[in-house]
């Protein structure tokens, strides 16, 4: 399979830490790949070497099929925001982006109100200054910003993070539009697990510096699967009617509940044992695990964001 971007034991070492190590991404065009990691994780590192702003220690990369003094060609048809857009404060989005696109000698006649329109930000006061805008629309700016030059893929450095619940849906939706309307590829890491599941097409998870692991959306929901959830107010003498029907392995959640992977096809006979040995059942639900929670059992602790 020819992937748009492909790494090859890529490395980035600053004195004597490693913050990416032998990372080896595979995205496919026309996908959203969203990268996955605590602060720290090495997702900035990973980001800004694919995107030519830092030069890996070791390992290599390749961008559509190109590598090389090829590659480096390549480039221009790369968007990138990491870490915050690089804004005029002073200056209104029409005029930040007329700014980006004079640097890249763009003229077209009405490029800039159609990128305007792309991001939603056609009807922004043209006298009102990118530092006055509220986080969403500086995030949306900044997307804008990295679309200058119709680029083939975009890479963003956690583009929801800080956003209220109104911005991150208005840039997920863009996201979506960008890829579903202009075929472009999406490579973006976030903290919102959540919302990266309900736009993400594959997934790679980075810890301390190492992939370790990478999946589709489609096997993201075979590994997950469901499992039944259940709570009562006596959960060891449940532990041993779920034993004595054969269900081993349960789970005690931290909030008191039980989880387990067999079963679900059981849940009225579950149900009726536990009544009828004398235990009170509060609830007995089916769940399908989450992205964050399949997160954390891959890293083996609690997500700090």
């Amino acid at each position: 399979m020819e992937y748009i971007l492909e790494t090859k034991d890529l490395t980035k070492v600053y004195g004597q830490k490693e913050a990416a190590k032998d990372v080896n991404l595979h995205i496919q065009q026309g996908q959203i790949y969203g990268l996955i990691g605590r602060n720290g994780a090495g997702k900035t590192t990973i980001m800004r070497m694919i995107s030519g702003l830092s030069r890996p220690t070791r390992g290599s990369y390749s961008l559509f099929g190109k590598t090389g003094l090829a590659m480096q060609m390549m480039l221009k048809d790369v968007g990138v925001l990491i870490e915050h857009p690089g804004l005029y404060p002073k200056l209104s989005a029409y005029e930040n982006l007329k700014i980006k696109c004079i640097g890249v000698g763009i003229k077209p006649k009405g490029y800039v109100e159609n990128l305007l329109k792309t991001v939603g930000l056609e009807n922004t006061d043209v006298k009102k200054g990118a530092g006055s805008y509220s986080l969403g629309m500086r995030q949306r700016l900044g997307i804008a910003l990295a679309l200058v030059g119709d680029p083939k893929m975009i890479i963003l450095d956690e583009p929801i993070n800080g956003l209220d619940p109104q911005g991150i849906v208005e840039v997920r939706e863009l996201l979506s539009r960008l890829r579903d309307e202009r075929g472009i590829t999406i490579m973006i890491s976030s903290h919102i697990l959540d919302e990266l599941a309900k736009v993400a097409d594959s997934y790679g998870i980075i810890h301390e510096g190492t992939l370790l692991d990478e999946f589709s959306a489609e096997e993201l929901h075979e590994r997950c699967g469901k499992s039944l959830v259940l709570r009562t107010d006596d959960t060891s003498k449940t532990l041993r009617v779920l034993e004595n029907m054969n269900l081993h392995g349960a789970v005690r959640e931290p909030d008191g509940s039980l989880r387990i992977g067999r079963g679900m096809d059981r849940a009225k006979e579950i149900s009726k044992a536990i009544i009828d040995a004398g235990i009170g059942l509060e609830e007995i639900y089916l769940r399908t695990m989450t992205l964050e929670e399949y997160y954390l059992g891959m890293t083996g602790g609690e997500h700090n964001g």
